[in-house]
């Protein structure tokens, strides 16, 4: 069995404004301070003598390695990316961006956003657009039915608000 593995699929190429300026931060901040600092230590490890036994120089060329791959996938990413800043001409559907509140078959409400798959977050209900339940929420209206393919079954949902 061979070690190769078909490159991951970048998903949708949208990010809103606030998603992207935090890329530009994240890049930035890798290539302006953490590698300057990171290579500073990387020369004084190896101003120390020999190399195959320096465990500093060997983590700092690793660090490099490591923040020369995040950096060129950023960059990369970031040339690809549509940044989504408008709201669409139509409010009253569900696009890129909404912020939807959701009923559930028991009652309990639950507030997402739709975000590209460089902004998800769990913690504050940010979905992925190339997600099943962004894709079940796209174009619909206010009070429509939403059916849900999860693991433990379909499950029911009806939007009670739409805001971007």
């Amino acid at each position: 069995m061979s070690r190769y593995r078909p490159p991951r699929s970048a998903g949708t190429p949208l990010i809103t404004a606030a998603g992207a300026q935090r890329l530009r931060e994240e890049l930035d901040h890798l290539w302006l301070k953490k590698r300057p600092t990171v290579t500073q230590a990387v020369s004084e490890a190896a101003a120390l003598g020999d190399r195959s036994e320096n465990a500093e120089y060997i983590y700092g060329k690793k660090m490099l390695r490591e923040i020369d791959s995040r950096v060129r996938f950023l960059r990369k990413r970031l040339e690809a990316l549509k940044v989504v800043d408008q709201p669409p001409s139509d409010p009253s559907k569900v696009y890129f961006s909404a912020r939807v509140t959701l009923e559930d078959e028991d009652g309990k409400l639950i507030l997402l956003r739709i975000v590209g798959p460089d902004e998800i977050d769990p913690k504050q209900q940010h979905i992925s657009i190339d997600s099943p339940m962004a894709r079940a929420l796209l174009g619909k209206t206010l009070d429509d039915e939403i059916c849900v393919q999860a693991p433990g079954g379909e499950r029911l949902y009806w939007i009670t608000a739409i805001d971007y």
